[in-house]
Parts: C-alpha cells; structure tokens; sequence
C-alpha cells in the first residue's frame, strides 16, 4: 500500500521544520524517518513537526512521533509541534506526548528565538 504521506523540510532560524501532509500511519514510517535524518544535517537544536496538513494520525502514526521523540531526546534536541488540530491536540495530551513535546500555537512562535533557558 501506498503512503499518502508527504513532507517538506525547511530549516528557519536554525530549527529544523518537519512539514507533513497527509496521513501518517503505518506507511508513513519511512517517510518521516528519512525526512527526520534530512532534517537533521544541520545538526539543529529543535525539531519543530508541523501538523497543519496532516489529515489522519492512527495509533501506528502516535507510534511513529513518539519514535521520533525518543531519538531527538537522545541526541539532544528539543521537539516541538504546531498545526494541531483542537482533536489531534487532546490526544496528545490524553496520550501525555505534550509533556515531551510543546505544543505551538503557530511555526513563527516555535523559532522563535528561544530564551536563556533553552
């Protein structure tokens, strides 16, 4: 089966931006890893995942972000996320990933220049 999972990396103010479109699933899984191993070239510091065109996410898909989560944390770099819709936006909070995760409103206020806390 085909994926109907696409992305777009950017890289804006030294964050790397995972843009995803689509459906992430199963399918999606060798997508979103090769896009995280692009997007980490530049070695940044924060992953920002931009859900604003993602239209399904299933159990495999929370499975799949949670992986990603665990391999930025090991190598050090902070996660974000935005473009969440009100439904994925609880789900992450049920399922606890906002703890590991922050949640944006918007892509300008996640790279934004982070603080002397950062």
């Amino acid at each position: 089966m085909l994926s109907t999972c696409e992305v777009e990396i950017q890289d804006i103010a030294g964050s790397a931006v995972i843009a995803v479109k689509g459906d992430i699933d199963r399918e999606a899984e060798s997508i979103i890893s090769s896009a995280y191993e692009q997007a980490i070239a530049t070695d940044p510091r924060r992953v920002i995942l931009d859900f604003a065109s993602t239209e399904y996410i299933n159990s495999s898909g929370i499975a799949l972000i949670v992986s990603v989560l665990a391999r930025a944390r090991s190598e050090g770099r902070s996660v974000g996320a935005v473009g969440l819709s009100d439904h994925y936006r609880e789900i992450f909070e049920i399922t606890r990933l906002s703890d590991f995760i922050e949640l944006f409103a918007d892509l300008a206020t996640a790279v934004a220049p982070a603080g002397p806390t950062d």
